[in-house]
């Protein structure tokens, strides 16, 4: 509590020398900031976890994510700017839960620490189609399944970066981005990191755009160095109905980039197929998605999105996250099903059915299976009536583990149930 009260309070303190500041250049006639502009989030949440057969009780938290946000304008130059934020999580006392960071280990996992930090602090010059940018901000790239905040957790994470986005030919954007630190999502210092990431988006029409990358990421002395190297065909088609489609492919290969010259082994493959439709609020849509793995002599490694937006995909329990993904890989095949419309807001449900790239140890008996489990998400969201800005959720996971038992401790090994009750206020 007290590392969030003194945070609110520095941030308070800024927001009051830009605007003493401002009001001083302008009995002075020299501007320092200008045309400031305020923005902001509350974000209330209830979230229950339930790890069955793990020896560890059930987790409840209640949590709630501030951020605000000042941008403006920087000694008078047009289209130089600052912009200053911070971002901070409240549990109100309540720790009932694991949240990585509070030694309540007799609960189940909820990544949601109290924290406070810097989440934005930078500077930008933008011309009409260039734009240049030092320092910390919140970026999230394409579908975020290899850049992304992870905005779903109260920490969204923020990066320490230098890059420059280019527009200048027609329908083609180019990104460069070196970074060199990320915070967020865990109750954990700035993490060092060198790399480099490199995007291209070329939208041909409406129903195709193509999408290049090279993510060479180098991320601290015990890390995850590799490159992620791919290609995205995306589009939509406005016929009878909307058609959405995703075509996707990616390696990853040894590091480019080195932290302190310390790098790790890869040799992976992803795709991502997908295929959405919208017909007059009825929402279907069906998935593939595949990340490679290893059966521990063949040379290869299982496939590691770090740095992705991950809780997005591959079911919202989370028994996949990064980290847990099982070296033998995981296909994830999925079929979704929702309706929306306005006033009424948005209702989704999502099928998972998860087997592994290549087969792992069974927990019963001898042999080997594929059989990773299925799992059943649930969401429904509106706006809620009478305040501008205001949004309500209510979300569920429930995942159901199959036969392989890889790692006796492994997230994916226990059955799994999740709810949400969340409010999200933006001004």
């Amino acid at each position: 509590m007290k590392k969030i009260t003194m945070s609110a309070v520095a941030l308070t303190a800024i927001l009051g020398s830009m605007s003493s500041l401002s009001a001083a250049d302008t009995q002075s006639g020299i501007s320092i900031f200008n045309d400031a502009k305020f923005s902001g989030e509350i974000r209330p949440r209830y979230e229950y976890t339930n790890v069955k057969d793990n020896g560890i009780d059930a987790a409840n938290a209640f949590t709630a994510r501030t951020h605000l946000k000042v941008k403006a304008g920087l000694l008078g130059v047009d289209g130089l700017s600052t912009t200053i934020g911070i971002q901070s999580v409240n549990n109100f006392g309540y720790t009932n839960y694991n949240s990585t960071a509070n030694s309540q280990t007799q609960y189940d996992v909820i990544v949601d620490p109290q924290f406070a930090m810097l989440s934005e602090a930078s500077i930008d010059y933008t011309t009409e189609k260039t734009t240049l940018h030092a320092g910390r901000s919140q970026i999230n790239l394409d579908n975020q399944r290899f850049i992304g905040t992870v905005g779903w957790r109260q920490n969204e994470r923020s990066y320490d970066t230098v890059y420059v986005a280019n527009s200048d030919l027609e329908n083609l954007t180019l990104l460069a981005a070196y970074v060199y630190g990320f915070q967020g999502v865990k109750a954990l210092p700035t993490a060092d990191t060198s790399s480099i990431l490199l995007n291209a988006k070329y939208k041909a029409m409406d129903a195709l755009t193509v999408t290049a990358y090279d993510y060479m990421i180098a991320i601290g002395k015990q890390g995850v160095d590799s490159d992620t190297i791919g290609l995205a065909l995306t589009g939509k088609v406005d016929a009878a109905a909307k058609l959405t489609y995703r075509a996707e492919y990616a390696i990853q290969r040894d590091a480019t980039m080195k932290y302190h010259n310390v790098s790790t082994h890869a040799d992976a493959t992803y795709y991502n197929l997908d295929l959405g439709i919208n017909i007059s609020g009825i929402l279907a849509g069906v998935n593939y998605e595949v990340l490679s793995g290893t059966n521990g002599t063949d040379g290869k490694t299982a496939f590691n999105p770090k740095l992705g937006t991950n809780h997005k995909f591959n079911g919202w329990a989370d028994v996949f996250y990064v980290a847990a993904v099982p070296t033998g890989g995981l296909k994830d095949a999925n079929i979704r099903l929702g309706y929306k419309a306005k006033g009424f807001g948005k209702v989704l449900a999502i099928y998972h059915n998860f087997t592994a790239d290549v087969a792992m140890n069974a927990a019963l008996g001898t042999g080997t299976t594929n059989d990773l489990g299925s799992e059943i998400d649930v969401v429904y969201v509106n706006a809620i009536p009478g305040v501008t800005n205001l949004k309500g959720l209510v979300k569920l996971a429930s995942y159901s583990k199959g036969a392989a038992a890889e790692i006796a401790l492994a997230t994916w090994n226990h059955d799994k149930k999740v709810a949400w009750v969340q409010l999200d206020y933006k001004f």
